[in-house]
C-alpha cells in the first residue's frame, strides 16, 4: 500500500551511553562506534527527510552528547528544515556546548530522569552522581531559554514518587513531563520481574495522573503512557505499523519501530544503500504489517482493528512466538493469559544493567565530547545491583 508521508524520524545516532539503566530499549547487541553513520551520512539522511515531508526529528541514542559532530549534525538538520529534538540524559553537556548547540539551531531539549530521590537514581542509571548533574543540565537549558520536556521512565522502584517527579520537573524549568511505564524491549525484557508493577499501584498511577494534572495544569504538560499490561485493549503501537514515524539506528538500518529487530525474518534497508523514501514506501520491513491485510483472528474481523491495529507486533512476538497473533495484551487475545501470568509472577528487586563498552572505549566516547573533569567523574561509575 501507498503509504502517506511519516511525521517524525528518531535517529539514533549511537549506542554508547554513560548510563546502564536496565530498562534501555536499544538492543542486547549494540552498534560499534566504527559502524556508525559519517557526518556526513547523517547529513544526507537529514535532506532526504526534509524531502519525504518529515517536520520533527529526534536526535537520540544512547547518549548523542558522545558523537563529537553533535554541533554539526544539528546544524544539517536545522538548513535542512527540521524541528530538532535533543533526547539526552545530559551527561557530556556543559554550558558551552550547550551554547553551540542552541546556534546551531536546536529547537528543545528532551533531559531524562531515573527518580527525584537521588541515590536510587544514581543506582538506576549506574553512575554516581548523575542525578545531581542532570540537575545542573536542567538549570543550564533553562537559563539558556531553549523549552525543556523531562522524560521519565516510570516502573516499580520509581512509581510511587510520581508526583515528586512531576514538581521536580517544574522547579526545573520544563514545561512539559512525559512519565511513560517501562515498555519490555531490549533490557526492560531481561529486567521486567524487577521493573514491573503490581496490579493495585498501576492502576492507581491512572488516578495520581489525573489529580496532577488537574493540579499542574497551569504549570507543566503532562504526557502520560499506561502501562498496557495492565489494559483492556493494547495500545496501538507507533499508531499502527509503518503510518507515522521510522527509526535510524546508528549504523543505518531504518526500522519501523525501536524494537523491529526482535521480529526474525524481516529485512530492514539501510541509508546507505537506498534512499529514506524508497525505504519508507518499498521496504519489505514496512510493508509487512502495514494496513490490515496481514491480520488473522480475531483482530481481522474485530471492529477495533483500525483503532489499535492489533496492537504492538514485537510484543507479540516476545510472548507468542508470532508477530501475526494478536497482542496478547488484548483480552480477545486467544495468548491473554500469558499477560496475566507476567502480571501476577513473584518480582525481583536485582537489575541486569545495560550493556556498556569496556573502560577503555568509555573513556574514550566521553573524552570525545566532554571537558577533563567530566571524564574524571565519569570514571566513578559503577554497575550498581539491587
Amino acid at each position: 500500500m501507498n503509504a502517506p508521508p511519516p511525521f517524525a524520524l528518531l535517529a539514533e545516532l549511537t549506542h554508547r551511553c554513560p548510563l546502564a539503566c536496565p530498562y534501555c530499549s536499544n538492543p542486547l547487541d549494540l552498534d560499534r562506534k566504527a559502524d556508525e553513520l559519517s557526518t556526513d551520512e547523517w547529513t544526507r539522511v537529514f535532506g532526504q527527510a526534509a524531502e519525504l515531508g518529515i517536520l520533527q526529528l529526534h536526535l537520540s541514542g544512547g547518549e548523542p552528547a558522545t558523537r563529537h559532530d553533535l554541533t554539526e549534525l544539528v546544524a544539517a538538520a536545522s538548513e535542512a528544515g527540521l524541528y530538532t529534538n535533543l533526547i539526552t540524559s545530559g551527561i557530556g553537556l556543559d554550558a558551552g556546548r550547550l551554547a553551540l548547540l542552541a546556534r546551531a539551531g536546536l529547537d528543545h531539549v528532551q533531559l531524562s530522569i531515573q527518580d527525584v530521590d537521588a541515590a536510587n537514581a544514581d543506582r538506576v542509571a549506574g553512575l554516581a552522581g548523575s542525578h545531581r548533574r542532570k540537575r545542573a543540565f536542567a538549570g543550564l537549558v533553562s537559563e539558556g531559554g531553549l523549552p525543556l520536556t523531562i522524560n521519565a521512565v516510570l516502573h516499580r522502584g520509581n512509581l510511587a514518587r510520581m508526583a515528586a517527579m512531576v514538581d521536580e520537573a517544574i522547579a526545573m524549568g520544563a514545561r512539559r513531563i512525559e512519565l511513560a511505564h517501562a515498555q519490555y524491549y531490549g533490557w526492560a525484557a531481561r529486567n521486567r520481574d524487577a521493573l514491573m508493577p503490581d496490579m493495585a499501584d498501576a492502576l492507581a498511577a491512572r488516578d495520581t495522573v489525573a489529580a496532577l494534572r488537574d493540579r499542574t495544569s497551569h504549570q507543566i504538560t503532562i504526557d502520560y503512557v499506561p502501562p498496557d499490561h495492565f489494559a483492556r485493549y493494547p495500545k496501538p503501537c507507533m499508531n499502527g505499523w509503518g503510518r507515522q514515524s521510522l527509526n535510524v539506528t546508528p549504523r543505518g538500518l531504518v526500522l519501523p519501530c525501536h524494537a523491529a529487530q526482535t521480529i526474525p525474518g524481516l529485512a530492514f534497508w539501510s541509508v546507505r544503500d537506498y534512499p529514506l523514501a524508497a525505504i519508507w514506501q518499498e521496504s519489505p520491513a514496512f510493508g509487512a504489517f502495514r494496513g490490515t491485510d496481514w491480520m488473522a483472528e480475531p483482530c481481522r474481523s474485530c471492529d477495533r482493528r483500525e483503532i489499535d491495529f492489533g496492537g504492538c507486533r514485537c510484543q507479540a512476538m516476545a510472548l507468542t512466538g508470532d508477530p501475526r497473533n494478536a497482542d496478547p495484551v488484548c483480552v480477545l487475545s486467544p495468548f491473554h493469559d500469558r499477560v496475566e501470568h507476567l502480571t501476577t509472577r513473584q518480582r525481583s528487586d536485582a537489575y541486569v544493567m545495560r550493556g556498556r563498552p569496556s573502560r577503555q572505549a568509555e573513556r574514550s566516547a566521553v573524552a570525545d565530547s566532554t571537558p577533563d573533569h567530566a571524564t574524571e567523574e565519569h570514571d566513578d561509575a559503577q554497575h550498581i545491583a539491587g
